[in-house]
């Protein structure tokens, strides 16, 4: 890195990826001069710990920007929307978790791996994707910049902890519950917002946030568009179906794709995810070894296994990749993309 120190602000402190992104901001060990912890004005007053100094956590407004360099949001996109445009105006760089901006034509939608040359076309704020987008792109681009991708279908097994901290909660005591034998009334999944609950305890929803016109719900899209954008691939074919289990951390994706060549085998797939960066091949049927999201928690790779070819189609592979949302679908992403503006010179 370049060897300056940062002030640097985290606005959703103390969420659960805020909480994430302080953690992994120490373990990374960023050169950080000054760190501000902004919340809501529920959580102003908190305490938090950062490389043994305790802060307390402030309410976040545009004068809170005042100095800050770089400010990675995760309080949701009504918070983004309303302060990530007032931190720029006093000189931020803002790192944006929320789906706010991700599809504005102005503002890079970045993973590392993938597309970090994006950055330098910034005007004050990158978006960081959808944590199940981040985890599919970062596997398949080895293949596509290789062999060329003209297809995508994927289907999600998603973790709780993406619909928060309470929904986690929920699944834990309705499966207490289904066991003791009592009633459990949901409040919060499919969508808190939505009209009708169902149970996650020992059940699968088809359903990841609302139904759009066209019977692909919103998460759905957000996979479908942002891939395309993150790839430079308007023409790319793109379908997903996301599921929310009943797992705490850790989303699980089945995926086809069909590439640009067809003599490639299994092993040259594999030998190609082997060596790419930000992933873990674990592949080896024979040995059952393959990724599970209870193995993904607490860890930043993507894992990648279950590689077969289609039996049909001759350019059709499938594929089984895990990564934990909370780390490389959120938080990891965002301080890699704030460690790839300081390499790059572009954070002043």
């Amino acid at each position: 890195m370049s060897g300056k120190n940062y002030h640097v602000a985290v606005v959703g402190a103390t969420g659960a990826v805020g909480q994430q992104m302080i953690k992994t901001l120490e373990e990374r060990d960023f050169p950080i001069s000054t760190l501000t912890l902004l919340s809501s004005s529920r959580s102003a007053g908190k305490k938090v710990t950062f490389k043994g100094q305790e802060l307390t956590v402030k309410e976040a407004n545009p004068e809170a920007f005042e100095g800050v360099q770089l400010a990675l949001f995760s309080a949701g996109g009504s918070v983004s929307k309303a302060l990530a445009p007032e931190a720029v105006k006093h000189g931020a760089i803002v790192v944006d978790n929320t789906s706010a901006f991700r599809m504005d034509p102005e503002v890079p939608l970045v993973v590392p791996e993938v597309n970090e040359g994006d950055l330098n076309d910034h005007k004050g704020i990158i978006a960081n994707p959808n944590c199940s987008t981040i985890q599919m792109v970062a596997a398949l681009e080895p293949l596509k910049q290789t062999y060329g991708l003209s297809k995508i279908i994927v289907s999600t097994y998603q973790a709780v902890s993406g619909a928060g901290a309470n929904a986690v909660t929920e699944m834990k005591e309705q499966s207490q519950a289904v066991l003791n034998g009592e009633n459990y009334e949901p409040q919060i999944l499919p969508v808190k917002g939505d009209k009708k609950h169902y149970p996650i305890a020992f059940n699968a929803i088809p359903q990841i946030d609302v139904f759009e016109e066209n019977g692909f719900t919103y998460e759905e899209m957000k996979m479908i568009n942002e891939t395309k954008k993150i790839m430079h691939d308007a023409e790319l074919h793109v379908a997903a179906t996301c599921v929310r289990l009943p797992i705490e951390t850790g989303h699980a994706e089945s995926v086809y794709v069909e590439i640009g060549q067809e003599d490639v085998s299994v092993e040259d797939v594999k030998a190609l995810l082997k060596n790419a960066p930000g992933v873990t091949l674990k592949d080896d049927p024979a040995n059952q070894v393959y990724p599970m999201p209870v193995d993904a928690v607490g860890k930043s790779d993507v894992f990648v296994g279950r590689i077969r070819k289609d039996l049909n189609q001759k350019n059709g592979f499938h594929m089984w990749i895990v990564s934990d949302n909370l780390l490389k679908g959120a938080a990891w992403n965002s301080v890699q993309i704030a460690e790839s503006l300081a390499a790059l010179n572009i954070l002043k």
